[in-house]
């Protein structure tokens, strides 16, 4: 099976490597010198280090040579430029299925990933997202990890899968659309207030205690939008919480950290190198959650702290402030 994987920045070239030990793999990218840098090394250094490319992997700046061939399509462009990129596939005229690996509510619409799909591929063109528990340095390396692929076409959910499963990496097939976008999307919310909570030195209860009531906000949404609760309790949700929420890795839980020490968010975004996908994704969930009447208190206070200027001690004073309540509410 040829494979084009959209987007090489570090997730979409861990995946890159991961499906080249078994598949004819194309891997593209927008910038020509990344491009011709990556051909030269065999490597990304710029976001991946120095780990190897297989045989079988390929890399091109060429959009419509990319796609020219593909017999899947692994979309892992930034949420922000994942509309353009559907418009530019389809006018490609390349009918493969198509995954998206990118996690997030788009901005301005807080519609998931496949809303925007709906408005811009015709409906017979199959497709499915990848989601759970990965980090890209740990894929790349070939160390074990746990995935779930969903598709509203549970045929395709199930052969989509057995092509990303392989090696030390599981893939589980779903039915769930919108429970595993939402997980993959609320995670990386509730990592920066985690990475606040352990910035300010509040310890591992506090820490447990973040996670534990935000996969309930993650829960509250993801049901509000028709998700399945057995969904928020895998591997796209509980599973994908924990990793972000605790891994030194996470870069969303790295904003959170470094907001509590003291830099302005525009400081954290200039220097960071990569997407943190919930500073735009907080604020999106925010607008939704009101719109769907779904309380989000870790959400409104992280909201608070990137978009109104609040002091993250004050947002986690806020949270313990809040009165009493049964735990199941």
């Amino acid at each position: 099976m040829n494979i084009t994987v959209l987007g090489a920045g570090a997730w979409g070239t861990a995946l890159a490597i991961h499906l080249a030990h078994r598949h004819p793999v194309t891997l593209w990218a927008r910038n020509t010198e990344q491009v011709d840098e990556m051909c030269r090394l065999r490597a990304n250094p710029r976001y991946l280090g120095d780990h190897v490319f297989p045989e079988p992997l390929r890399v091109e700046s060429d959009l419509h040579t990319a796609l020219h061939s593909a017999d899947l399509i692994l979309s892992v462009v930034p949420t922000s430029g994942f509309r353009d990129m559907l418009r530019a596939i389809r006018a490609s005229g390349c009918k493969a299925p198509l995954i998206w690996a990118n996690k997030g509510l788009e901005n301005g619409t807080s519609k998931l990933m496949h809303e925007v799909i709906a408005e811009e591929l015709p409906p017979e063109q199959l497709r499915g997202i990848l989601s759970g528990p990965s980090f890209a340095g740990e894929l790349a390396k070939g160390m074990p990890a746990a995935m779930t692929l969903a598709s509203a076409d549970a045929a395709f959910a199930s052969e989509a899968a057995a092509t990303f499963h392989g090696g030390a990496v599981r893939v589980y097939s779903s039915t769930d659309v919108v429970g595993v976008a939402v997980g993959g999307a609320l995670k990386n919310v509730m990592a920066i207030a985690a990475g606040i909570s352990d910035g300010m030195g509040f310890g591992s209860n506090a820490r447990a205690a973040l996670i534990t009531r935000g996969l309930a906000e993650i829960t509250r949404f993801g049901m509000a939008l028709g998700g399945r609760l057995e969904t928020f309790m895998g591997l796209a949700g509980a599973g994908d919480l924990i990793l972000t929420c605790t891994g030194d890795a996470s870069r969303n839980r790295t904003v959170g950290l470094r907001l509590a020490g003291g830099e302005t968010l525009q400081q954290i975004i200039d220097s960071l190198g990569h997407v943190a996908e919930g500073v735009h994704t907080t604020r999106e969930v925010y607008n939704k959650a009101k719109q769907l009447g779904v309380e989000m208190p870790i959400t409104s206070e992280v909201n608070a702290v990137l978009s109104e200027g609040r002091a993250p001690r004050t947002a986690v004073e806020n949270l313990l402030s809040r009165e009493q309540k049964s735990e199941h509410q």
